[in-house]
């Protein structure tokens, strides 16, 4: 029974994977994204029955504006990286929404949502580049995908785990799953959590520079959000990489990301 719990996850592992074309990486691929767009797409229009969605305002405007301009860039990066073809299911769509949350994200398939309280850090349409770029680039890389397969893996780690103590006291079952879930989580989850925070950071700059907007505005937007925000969880227990990490990163960033703008 354990030799043939080892053979699924390892055929799952090696037949679950696909190939980004702006990375070139092979990641994670359990679900598929017909499935995953379509449960996105289903709660993306809940949510925006649920709150007051911003339309006709010189804010709501930029926030169209520069989606479209990033998209546009990225479709740019694909068609020249040979696939023209990838964003074929994604349906962009860009929605400001009151609400006084420091925050933006995008669903998968391209769903992205600005809440009127990140403006004010923002400060220019540099500022929502940085964020909207940021965001778009989770899901042009498919980074729900990967955190949903992630955690299925997780889940499938710990049956194996329980069948291989399956003979051993109840107290050593517990400790062994308690341990399990502490190391997966800490060893794991926030790590893969945390590189694709930075991932985005680095692809969002990219796209950015490529729609024309200054990617030095990255370094710049995140020490603002560190004045807004002041201190937070520890690096290593969070989902995100440290503010000063983060800072760091996207000023080492920036040169790089208006040599790929070169190219186009």
């Amino acid at each position: 029974m354990k030799k043939i719990n080892l053979l699924f996850l390892i055929i799952l592992v090696f037949s679950g994977c696909a190939t980004n074309p702006i990375t070139g990486k092979s990641t994670m691929a359990f679900i598929g994204n017909n499935e995953l767009f379509a449960m996105s797409f289903s709660q993306y229009t809940e949510f925006k029955n649920d709150n007051v969605v911003i339309i006709g305002t010189p804010e709501a405007e930029m926030i169209q504006r520069v989606g479209t301009k990033l998209v546009a860039a990225a479709n740019k990066w694909v068609a020249a990286e040979g696939d023209p073809n990838y964003f074929r299911d994604y349906r962009w769509e860009f929605t400001l929404v009151q609400d006084n949350t420091l925050n933006a994200w995008c669903m998968p398939g391209g769903k992205v949502v600005f809440y009127t309280g990140i403006l004010p850090v923002c400060l220019n349409e540099d500022g929502v580049a940085v964020v909207m770029g940021h965001e778009i680039a989770h899901a042009i890389l498919n980074h729900g995908q990967q955190r949903m397969s992630g955690n299925i893996l997780q889940q499938l780690g710990a049956i194996g785990v329980s069948l291989a103590f399956s003979g051993s006291s109840s107290e050593t079952q517990a400790l062994v799953m308690l341990a399990y879930g502490v190391g997966s989580q800490v060893g794991g989850t926030l790590p893969f959590s945390r590189s694709h925070e930075s991932e985005a950071d680095d692809i969002g700059l990219k796209l950015m520079a490529i729609a024309g907007y200054n990617p030095d505005e990255g370094a710049q937007l995140w020490q603002r959000m560190a004045a807004a925000t002041g201190g937070g969880t520890p690096e290593i227990l969070s989902t995100h990489p440290s503010n000063e990490s983060r800072i760091q990163n996207l000023r080492r960033l920036a040169p790089e990301a208006r040599q790929v703008a070169a190219r186009f």
